[in-house]
């Protein structure tokens, strides 16, 4: 079949990773349409490319033939839901189309995928968007479909031939609703495990490892693991895979197959060797902040040399990456005060984050913290209480619920009134009310960091925008 007589239709074409999947498959030349119920960057993006988008849902916009994808979020009520039930049409997960693009969807029989997979609780976004990144600038012109905007090329997704080098695929691969298991990577990277999404892993990590015991059985054959080893998840996990041959990496282990040594911090970035055994095979400049963000590097490097890429050809391009989409991303920044956004919803990543930002910064520093799910608030509590150690001052605005129905009891305010000998502050309404109450509690110098996976991100524009106004004498 042609790729123009595939024809895709994405229920909510708008999210990130949907519109990701959308825009490849353009490139590919397939017919894709889609509905949202609003108007977007990324629908504005694939409309650009080609595809036929509608804004609200109706049952007309699917047809007999279609390839039907639905968002996680879209329910069974949902009018092109039903017609495509009606019609005999399977629905389809969007891990059922990055599997299909893996495998070499619309792509020549003679071009063989080298596909490499980063997953992982934390560091999966930053980590497929990095080895994307570096593999674009150093001209390996490879294919992938990340969970973030990658700024210096301002997309999550590419669909390219490679070169004679090799035709990559980079993905970054979920686990939060099981569906890593569809993959069969080459070269699977595991940067950490740890208990998260408790609405879908009811056992804790019991089902989280059993997941990706089968992910790495599903893997082709010949397929490489290469794993954290500082991470006591990922240590289970190789406890509980004692056949497997793991490539390891980390800097506090003994032993590790790959390691970075030497490391030398700055304000926004730092500097290290990597070695493969006793033997120093790179060197690298980071502009991007943190030892977590040395452990991304060292992943993406054990991976890409697993893969035989030149080292050398990619090196300089590690300094030049500014990071991803709402990972300590700078927003915003006036009177002094400068406003940063992250992604990070899970208490690892929010201390990470925050003892990341506390090293390169001197003065106040002030966290506003939305809380993603009322699932993970209640089964991580505790967790979450001791996450904000490095801040002189946390706000905490109201749950986003992510479709979840409320918990009784478990909502931001009695999350703020949790915290001991802390300056905690609880301000609850919409973004645009909470930035207003927001706004007198900040003083110049104050870094501020934003985190959160829901709509916590318009805060710093908010506030900067209220700045303006106010300057303006509005």
């Amino acid at each position: 079949m042609d790729n123009k007589e595939k024809k895709f239709h994405f229920i909510a074409i708008g999210g990130v990773g949907m519109s990701g999947l959308a825009k490849y498959l353009l490139e590919l030349g397939c017919t894709v349409t889609g509905s949202d119920i609003k108007e977007s960057k990324y629908t504005q993006k694939v409309q650009k490319l080609g595809a036929t988008v509608h804004i609200g849902h109706n049952a007309d916009y699917v047809k007999e033939g279609m390839i039907v994808v639905a968002s996680t979020a879209i329910r069974d009520n949902n009018p092109e839901i039903i017609r495509a039930k009606e019609l005999g049409l399977k629905i389809h997960h969007r891990s059922d189309i990055l599997k299909m693009i893996s495998e070499g969807l619309g792509k020549p029989d003679t071009e063989n995928l080298k596909f490499i997979g980063f997953s992982g609780t934390h560091g999966k976004t930053t980590t497929s968007g990095l080895c994307s990144y570096v593999l674009e600038q150093a001209g390996y012109k490879p294919s992938y479909c990340v969970g973030g905007i990658i700024p210096d090329l301002d997309t999550n997704a590419e669909c390219q031939n490679g070169t004679e080098d090799g035709s990559f695929f980079v993905a970054e691969l979920d686990e939060s609703d099981g569906t890593i298991v569809k993959y069969h990577t080459n070269i699977s990277v595991i940067n950490n495990l740890e208990v998260d999404h408790i609405d879908f892993y009811k056992n804790g990590f019991k089902d989280l490892l059993e997941t990706f015991k089968t992910h790495i059985n599903n893997m082709v054959k010949g397929g490489k693991v290469i794993v954290n080893k500082d991470c006591n998840g990922i240590k289970q996990l190789m406890e509980a895979n004692p056949q497997t041959r793991f490539i390891t990496f980390g800097i506090e282990s003994g032993g590790v197959d790959y390691s970075a040594r030497n490391m030398k911090f700055n304000e926004f970035g730092s500097e290290f060797d990597i070695y493969k055994h006793s033997e120093k095979i790179v060197s690298l400049k980071l502009t991007i902040p943190g030892k977590h963000n040395i452990y991304n590097a060292l992943a993406v490097v054990a991976a890409l040399n697993e893969a035989n890429v030149n080292l050398e050809r990619i090196k300089p391009h590690f300094e030049t990456f500014t990071g991803m989409g709402r990972r300590f991303q700078k927003v915003a920044e006036f009177d002094g005060i400068r406003i940063f956004d992250d992604y990070a919803h899970h208490p690892t990543e929010i201390k990470t984050t925050l003892d990341s930002a506390r090293l390169c910064n001197t003065n106040r520093l002030v966290a506003i913290f939305q809380p993603h799910r009322y699932t993970r608030l209640k089964g991580l509590w505790n967790d979450f209480l001791k996450s904000f150690g490095a801040v002189d001052k946390l706000i905490v605005v109201d749950v986003y619920s992510a479709s979840e129905d409320p918990i009784e009891g478990i909502n931001s305010k009695a999350f703020a009134q949790c915290f001991n000998n802390q300056d905690v502050t609880y301000i609850g309404g919409s973004m645009e009310n909470a930035a207003r109450k927001i706004i007198p509690l900040l003083k110049s110098g104050d870094m501020v960091i934003t985190l959160g996976a829901g709509d916590v991100t318009r805060i710093g524009p908010e506030l900067e925008k209220l700045h303006e106004e106010t300057k303006a004498g509005i």
